[in-house]
């Protein structure tokens, strides 16, 4: 792999391909943003990315020296960005690309195909989620809940408050919350909507463990259900009530927490911050996450036991593979319809509303 100044060389089946020369950049249409990636980028046991690298695909590599990890990318005009697991790894690796001259993002619409935690109440496993709402879990206050007065739900705070979920809510200055392009969340969800899903017997018993949740027993679906980002890889009973409880607050009970991972609110920081350099448009960011494992236990399993059961790898989450291909069966519509249709969506933003 190597690249000269002013062209891009990348490696396609051995053979340097000059993707730009001087002065020119590439128009991208999409980039689908996935998170980690467990080993090669194809070929081996699956992360979020390789998929889209086989399938799609995002069959040419680019360089990326200033970022996490190598770009994918095709010819239709679809760019594949892993940018690691956590917040700062996301918000970094998108600024990276974002102010990378090579391309031209200007009009791009940007696809997190993640998997996710996510509340039984709300989604079974194997399910995929568009988010309308994306809410940050690190920007706090805390003190330990054993330290706490008796009458508080939770030892966290909200920033520049003194108890939990005090009122009125403070103005968000820090990338606490955001809502996404309601228009657009909606025109993917209803263009998606009846994407057939992997379900297997093993997902069946699973689910069938969640007695208390009719909706943790259903076969996989597509919804609307927002996110949660926060660092720590939380689990259990009182914190998926406390992860409902935040995300209440932040939105003003408009939203609903359904899904929890760690990185899209600091994606979405570094599209804010790249929109001011006229790099990007953040009104073109869609959120999509499927279920590989709930965020509490069912009954007859403590927090701690149903945590260990999920191993730290990612391998050992309870719908890992199917959540992987049902991520792709989902996003990979959008994204096709965006590319195929290019002519309609260039220049104007889908929109159901």
């Amino acid at each position: 792999m190597i690249r000269l100044t002013g062209a891009i060389l990348l490696f396609f089946t051995g053979v340097a391909i000059n993707l730009a020369h001087a002065g020119e950049r590439i128009p991208i249409k999409v980039v689908v943003v996935a998170m980690f990636e467990a080993g090669k980028d194809s070929g081996d046991r699956p992360g979020e990315f390789q998929t889209w690298v086989e399938r799609f695909p995002l069959d040419k590599t680019i360089l990326m020296p200033q970022g996490y990890r190598d770009l994918r990318y095709n010819e239709k005009g679809v760019l594949g960005l892993v940018t690691g697991i956590g917040t700062a790894r996301a918000a970094a690796s998108v600024m990276a690309l974002g102010m990378d001259d090579r391309f031209d993002l200007s009009k791009a619409y940007w696809i997190v195909a993640g998997i996710a935690g996510v509340d039984p109440a709300d989604m079974s496993l194997g399910s995929a989620a568009w988010a309308e709402w994306l809410v940050d879990g690190d920007i706090a206050h805390q003190i330990d809940v054993r330290e706490a007065p008796a009458d508080w739900p939770t030892g966290y705070i909200p920033l520049r408050k003194s108890k939990p979920y005090e009122l009125p809510r403070q103005e968000d200055d820090e990338g606490a919350v955001y809502r996404l392009n309601t228009g657009l969340v909606e025109w993917a969800y209803q263009l998606s909507k009846d994407v057939p899903l992997v379900d297997n017997n093993e997902l069946k018993v699973l689910r069938s463990q969640y007695e208390n949740y009719p909706t943790a027993q259903k076969p996989p679906f597509v919804l609307k259900g927002d996110h949660l980002a926060a660092m720590t890889f939380w689990h259990g009973k009182m914190l998926t009530q406390w992860a409902n409880d935040w995300v209440a607050y932040w939105t003003e009970g408009q939203g609903n927490f359904v899904t929890a991972a760690m990185e899209d609110t600091g994606t979405h920081q570094s599209l804010d911050f790249l929109a001011g350099a006229k790099k990007v448009d953040p009104r073109r960011y869609l959120v999509l996450r499927a279920a590989s494992n709930y965020s509490m236990p069912h009954e007859g399993l403590t927090a701690a036991q149903s945590l260990a059961g999920e191993k730290k790898d990612g391998a050992g989450y309870s719908a890992y593979f199917p959540a992987l291909e049902n991520v792709y069966r989902v996003g990979s519509l959008v994204a096709n319809e965006l590319v195929e249709n290019w002519e309609k969506y260039e220049d104007e933003i889908p929109s159901s509303n």
